[in-house]
């Protein structure tokens, strides 16, 4: 699966149960793999180191859980939220 980055921020995410989570907010990529690693959804912008954790672990997804990126995001329902935060 490919696709431009720019195309998926503001998408909204939705669980393969139909579940809505929210609209992506910022794309994280691990620059050494050069890969998509979470979507966000919320900004990440200006915030403490405990803030940044937060959102990490309660308001983003990671990026092996989605299914599908076409006119929204899918991802595996389990995978709502979280997953390990370095």
């Amino acid at each position: 699966m490919s696709t431009l980055l720019s195309r998926i921020y503001g998408m909204d995410i939705y669980t393969d149960g139909g579940r809505f989570l929210g609209k992506v907010q910022e794309v994280i990529i691990d620059l050494e793999k050069g890969e998509v690693v979470r979507l966000t959804m919320e900004p990440m912008n200006s915030i403490s180191k405990d803030e940044a954790k937060r959102i990490l672990r309660d308001r983003s997804v990671l990026y092996k859980s989605v299914k599908s990126v076409e006119d929204v995001v899918v991802v595996a329902k389990g995978s709502a939220f979280g997953g390990p935060v370095d």
